[in-house]
């Protein structure tokens, strides 16, 4: 079952925003962040989605390809029907906490999954989609999310995806904590509004 969080109605012809919580847990800094950059994009216009990967059973890639000869991903799990918003929307917002310097094992499956978008019948799909990533965590070196942006920025790139901005909010200990940050806050607003103005 695709557990997601709606913020407004759909409307013909608008554009829509994907926003993905890679953390396990919901209210918390990453939720509040993606839900932050929605706000923005809402702001300027746009349709705006959030997905919950801890509510939802996304498999592991096993490097089939099947997908690259038939279509479809041989698993049959939740990320079929993620497929589908995904290629019906026009920018991603990718959300993660850093666990041991890098994504959490939600969103790195999740990534691992759009090999799916890597072969020529699906990369148009994918191709030129704008994309925004916030990333909190508890330490307060900024060195502490290089890996993580290094491993979304090669992978936007291979794919040919345009990555609009990332924010990182280093610092935060506790539950929420990143609501009382308002410049991280603003950032992210800020990034939304951005985001729909960069979408192609």
């Amino acid at each position: 079952m695709c557990t997601c969080e709606n913020i407004n109605e759909d409307h013909p012809g608008v554009k829509k925003v994907l926003g993905v919580v890679g953390s396990p847990r919901k209210q918390g800094n990453t939720h509040a962040m993606v839900l932050s950059v929605m706000e923005g994009a809402k702001a300027s216009g746009a349709e705006a989605e959030i997905v919950f990967l801890g509510d939802l059973n996304i498999r592991e890639c096993n490097g089939c390809h099947a997908c690259w000869k038939t279509g479809q991903c041989i698993q049959n799990d939740d990320m079929r029907k993620l497929y589908d918003k995904i290629i019906q929307s026009d920018a991603i917002v990718f959300g993660t906490p850093v666990y041991w310097y890098g994504p959490t094992a939600l969103i790195k499956a999740f990534l691992d999954r759009f090999v799916y978008f890597n072969c020529l019948e699906n990369r148009s799909k994918i191709k030129n989609k704008s994309v925004a990533l916030v990333i909190p965590f508890e330490e307060d070196d900024p060195k502490t999310a290089e890996l993580i942006i290094t491993l979304f920025e090669r992978s936007f790139n291979y794919l040919d995806m345009h990555l609009t901005g990332t924010v990182i909010a280093p610092g935060l200990l506790h539950k929420g904590q990143v609501l009382k940050n308002s410049v991280i806050m603003q950032s992210t607003l800020e990034l939304g509004k951005k985001l729909i103005l960069d979408i192609s």
